[in-house]
């Protein structure tokens, strides 16, 4: 379209966006709290210390594996950290080496210094290091002596098909350039490699800002409010790094209520409800005169204080009846408007008036939906069939009555795969909690032990997989994310062991691996495998591979 003399507008659709109104939303709504982008309170140190513990679970741009393994080496402080720690862990500057370098000046372990002193405007706001498109285009003309158009072609080369070639173009104009300005040799061959790298794909420092802002945002709401702020992510789905499942079970670790979806209380969305013996929330100003920390460095020894920031304490999260399988937001509608004539009265009182299939009422039964009227899961079960026939126009109580058999109810493991099964989500235990005893009888630890493990030596450890990927920045290494009750863990694959146990670490949803605790100093800590096994578990669970 440029040719044509058109302007060209990218519009970003960010799910986050749609999750912190309806975060905002019900914080209104629940406590009379009113809060927006604008408003909250800015540079909050306790929120940092959050971030600096990678508990970022649900928060926008820093949830990733990459990223929750940089957040406790960079230590963000201060809005732009999250800037730069945006940008870091993008393909441009991982393969133009700024990362580590990037990490030991923040933390003073590596002097900051210029290759050439007109390079010291662009660089000295990254601390040295080129982090953003804008400085890689800046220092083409500053020391590279390349025109405005130049750098706009560099610009338009960042992330496109033919970047490589686009670059390769200006390759001598480029060391003729920095020869003038006295950079040879390695010092102007590690430039234009830092200049190339960029070539896969780098941020823009107006694009990082923006994100920061979001960033900020959704750790803000994790930190204060992280039963509305689990509702929120619940009702912008599908969206981010995580499936609800994941997201459900670290706001139970974070002491928020998950409650099933329930005929009677149940919206057609996640929500908030208010739960028996509940507070109010004191003020803010209070409450972050009380827990918050002081500005400054983070430590990590300190005990953690999140739960004393949380304001929603005194409500639960009712999960939708739009979540359950088969029915969705257009038939949990109709149930939720139907209500408002009046509660239902029974399953077939419920048929009569929205005309529910056996099926759906069946998913609603698996659910639990029916707690609320006195039939447990197995007599809700066995009464959808013959409600089904009670659709509308039916005269109430003309069909035939039929005796239920007489068979238990499920066993803890069987009622969580019938749960997950209809939600997704559990409400209860853990699939890895249920099978703990037996783990631990095997020495097998939980993510919780590795906190406390002695490094360097092999250990083995169970949980379900949530991701496998394997970043084209990372020579083949193939990374799986383990989830257990207490938290989720790193785990490193090197092509040999990928290999080895391609079969089992691909087609099996839990695992056992065994391998090396790496853990360094800022506390960050990896398992390199050496072994893997299946962990078999009886309940559904599907994993986020390669994306």
């Amino acid at each position: 379209a440029a040719w044509m003399g058109l302007v060209k507008f990218d519009l970003l659709g960010l799910g986050i966006l749609a999750a912190l109104q309806y975060c905002f939303d019900l914080v209104a709504g629940a406590t009379g709290e009113r809060w927006e982008l604008a408003t909250i309170p800015k540079e909050e140190p306790g929120v940092y210390d959050m971030l600096c513990r990678a508990d970022s679970i649900g928060v926008f741009q820093v949830e990733s594996r990459a990223q929750m393994g940089l957040l406790p080496r960079l230590q963000p402080r201060r809005f732009y950290d999250l800037v730069i720690q945006i940008a870091l862990i993008r393909p441009g500057p991982i393969q133009g080496g700024a990362v580590h370098p990037f990490v030991r000046r923040k933390l003073g372990r590596e002097p900051v210094s210029y290759v050439h002193p007109l390079l010291e405007p662009v660089l000295k706001r990254t601390l040295g290091i080129p982090v953003f498109q804008e400085q890689l285009m800046q220092m083409a003309m500053a020391v590279g002596d390349c025109t405005g158009e130049d750098a706009d072609l560099l610009r338009r080369a960042m992330g496109s098909k033919r970047g490589v070639e686009r670059i390769e173009s200006l390759k001598a104009k480029l060391y003729a350039g920095m020869a003038h300005n006295g950079l040879a040799g390695e010092v102007a061959d590690r430039l234009y490699a830092q200049i190339q790298a960029f070539a896969n794909f780098g941020f823009a420092e107006s694009h990082s800002l923006s994100f920061a802002l979001l960033v900020y945002a959704s750790s803000w709401l994790k930190l204060h409010y992280p039963g509305a702020f689990l509702a929120g992510l619940l009702r912008a789905q599908p969206m981010g790094f995580y499936s609800p499942a994941t997201l459900v079970s670290d706001a139970r670790r974070h002491g928020v209520q998950v409650l099933r979806p329930d005929l009677i209380h149940s919206g057609v969305e996640a929500g908030l409800e208010l739960i028996g013996g509940s507070r109010q929330p004191s003020g803010l100003d209070e409450c972050l005169q009380r827990v918050q920390p002081k500005p400054g460095e983070f430590d990590p020894t300190a005990p953690d204080r999140t739960a004393d920031h949380r304001r929603d304490a005194g409500f639960a999260v009712r999960l939708g009846l739009a979540g359950v399988r088969g029915i969705g937001r257009e038939v949990a509608g109709r149930i939720v408007a139907e209500r408002g004539n009046g509660d239902y009265r029974s399953m077939e009182d419920l048929v009569r008036r929205t005309g529910l299939s056996a099926e759906q009422l069946a998913s609603l039964s698996t659910a639990g939906v029916f707690d609320g009227l006195g039939l447990s899961r197995r007599q809700a079960l066995w009464q959808a069939g013959n409600a089904a026939l009670d659709q509308p126009g039916t005269l109430p109580g003309t069909l035939p009555a039929s005796q239920p058999p007489l068979f238990g109810e499920p066993d803890p493991t069987e009622a969580l795969a019938e749960e997950l099964w209809a939600t997704g989500v559990s409400t209860g235990e853990h699939p890895i909690g249920q099978l703990r005893a037996e783990l631990r009888a095997r020495g097998v630890l939980s993510s919780a032990d590795l906190n406390h493990a002695e490094p360097d030596r092999r250990i083995e450890l169970g949980g379900l997989v949530t991701h496998r990927q394997r970043p084209a920045t990372a020579s083949g290494v193939t990374f799986l994310s383990l989830e257990d009750e207490f938290g989720l863990v790193n785990v490193v694959c090197s092509q040999g062991v990928w290999q080895r146990y391609r079969r089992v670490a691909r087609g099996s949803s839990a695992l056992i691996v065994r391998g090396k605790l790496e853990r360094s100093t800022e506390g960050v800590v990896n398992i390199l495998a050496d072994r893997i096994e299946t962990l078999p578990i009886l309940v559904p669970h599907q994993s986020r591979d390669f994306h």
